[in-house]
């Protein structure tokens, strides 16, 4: 792992310790949590964004959702 230094006016550095105790072990590891959830967010938009600016394939119609259904049933992990 990298090693990053970061300066953060007292009010930020009071949450940060306060969230990190909450839920993580050490601040490195919420910031780390932040930045992991903020790259899965940009992905998730970019995914979205592509398949808005696809072209219409079929229709949505009853049948296709049940057979979306179907399929998430025959699913496994």
């Amino acid at each position: 792992m990298a090693d990053v230094t970061i300066s953060l006016p007292e009010d930020l550095k009071a949450y940060l310790d306060a969230r990190a105790s909450e839920d993580h072990s050490e601040p490195g590891a919420y910031l780390g949590a932040l930045l992991r959830r903020d790259q899965e967010l940009r992905r998730f938009r970019e995914l979205i964004l592509e398949g808005a600016n696809s072209p219409v394939e079929g229709e949505a119609d009853a049948a296709w959702f049940e057979s979306l259904r179907e399929r998430a049933r025959n699913r496994t992990i």
